[in-house]
């Protein structure tokens, strides 16, 4: 059979058909590239094979195995030699004399290799009271490690191995470049089933589960148990965090996983692989956020930065830092909020001299401090302000305020001396009560000013309300620990 042929005549319209037809032909081709400049702006990859078989060597299985004491009852006695002995031995049961018996108790994870000399990065909570240690690498080989050092408030933990040739290992990066909907792939040991990888993307950024210097990279990319200490990835093969948690109803991946970023785990590894623990730095300072009720109280135009509710004994105080200072800058980075200002901290060496720059009464002040050692001063008690005061009562805002007896600060444990007013009784239904104040609460400032006599308070309320200001400002002391409350005075 002859092919069909189509012969165009060409004729009056043409012209303007072969026009129409060149301009569909480059707006097809506009849309083609289009396609292909979107496809490249997302960085979709067409497969992490490659990924994979790149940064799988420098990933390992961590199993551990910890001896512990066999439950209490009674028990079965087994005669010797039977060839139950060892059966019911290794579930805890006891021995030939009847005497008590321990078990092992065994427990899988995953970490990776962070040098070619052998320092492996973990979860805490992999190893924690582990009595052994194995890796099992990539390719089956197997090494005991030793524990270099934990730091349970981000949940790493170093390990090292001997090993008589270079191993495999794998960097850290920059885990403030990631975005929400970057690519990454997570490695480990899930559910012990060995070596394997999951691919997804950023859900979400600077998560906080519990911790002080929290700062977890959430991904849809599968994590289960087994999973913890392992590497998430980004896809230039960089370490980018250290899957630790899942969020989940039934103890399996739905797609909320956390991984502990790398900018917070690289320098926790640093210290642990220098020192074998952690040197974080300390300010000083109680602090809490600054909220809209708060800045109104306090006449700031933005809610930003840490309020600083007691200023104890410390590098803080040597410089000069005072309780009601809005800490609005640390060391040449902004502060926008109390977790922020933690994590800088925290991140800062002890001992390093910073720029701290406060507000104070609305001018900026800029304090220069020597900073402490945190894991020194946590152990040190720090006390709460004190001084003497008067009898007397007052209901406002909604509670009953009154002096402090001598008596009456033995009855709530208050240092001798302390001074301020008492909360006494207060209105279940009142502003004060829904935010947190309680009977036996001290309130101390009013204003920013010291408070020791009913007369006090109402004349700070009196001058917010002559200031045009809709709330005033109380520091609230609770057993020691301070805090800022604004009330209305409306």
């Amino acid at each position: 059979m002859k092919p069909r042929v189509t012969t165009l005549t060409l004729g009056r319209t043409a012209p303007a058909t072969m026009l129409r037809l060149v301009a569909l032909m480059a707006l097809t081709l506009a849309l083609a590239l289009a396609m292909v400049w979107r496809a490249e702006a997302r960085g979709v990859p067409e497969s992490f094979a490659d990924l994979a078989e790149t940064v799988s060597p420098a990933v390992v299985n961590i199993t551990t195995a910890t001896v512990i004491a066999a439950p209490v009852g009674p028990r079965p006695m087994i005669p010797e030699g039977s060839p139950f002995e060892d059966f019911f031995r290794d579930f805890g049961m006891p021995g030939p004399d009847g005497g008590p018996q321990q078990r092992r108790s065994s427990a899988l994870g995953s970490g990776f290799v962070i040098s070619e000399d052998g320092f492996i990065v973990t979860n805490n909570h992999v190893i924690e009271g582990a009595d052994e240690i194995s890796i099992e690498f990539f390719s089956g080989r197997k090494l005991d490690a030793k524990l270099i050092g934990t730091d349970p408030k981000t949940d790493i933990a170093l390990l090292k191995v001997e090993s008589t040739e270079p191993l495999p290992f794998v960097s850290f990066g920059n885990s403030d470049l990631l975005r929400v909907g970057d690519w990454v792939m997570a490695m480990g040991n899930p559910l012990g089933q060995g070596f394997s990888a999951s691919a997804g993307i950023v859900s979400a950024r600077g998560r906080a589960l519990s911790g002080s210097y929290d700062d977890f990279i959430q991904t849809d990319a599968a994590i289960n148990r087994g999973n913890s200490g392992g590497p998430l990835f980004n896809l230039d093969g960089e370490v980018v965090g250290v899957n630790t948690a899942i969020l989940s109803p039934n103890g399996g991946s739905i797609g909320i996983g956390f991984s502990m970023s790398s900018n917070v785990v690289s320098k926790v590894v640093t210290q642990l692989r220098d020192f074998g623990e952690t040197r974080r730095g300390w300010l000083g300072v109680r602090i809490q956020d600054v909220t809209p009720d708060v800045a109104e109280a306090m006449g700031l135009a933005v809610a930003q930065g840490a309020l600083v509710t007691d200023v104890p004994e410390g590098p803080a105080m040597d410089a000069g830092m005072k309780a009601g200072d809005i800490i609005t800058g640390f060391d040449g980075a902004e502060v926008k909020d109390t977790r922020e200002l933690v994590r800088r901290v925290g991140d800062a060496e002890a001992g390093k001299v910073v720029r701290v720059i406060v507000s104070r009464e609305g001018q900026s002040q800029t304090l220069l401090i020597t900073l402490g050692r945190r894991e020194v001063a946590e152990g040190e008690a720090v006390p709460a302000s004190t001084d003497p005061a008067e009898s007397a009562e007052v209901e406002v805002l909604g509670m009953t305020l009154g002096t402090l007896s001598d008596e009456l600060r033995g009855q709530l444990g208050l240092p001798e001396g302390a001074e301020g007013l008492v909360v006494g009784a207060i209105d279940e239904a009142s502003e004060a009560f829904a935010k947190g104040l309680r009977q036996g609460d001290l309130i101390t400032e009013a204003g920013q000013q010291k408070i020791t006599r009913p007369a006090d308070i109402l004349a700070r309320i009196a001058e917010a309300k002559e200031a045009g200001r809709k709330s005033l400002l109380l520091l609230i002391r609770r057993g020691g620990d301070p805090r800022f409350v604004a009330l209305s005075v409306e």
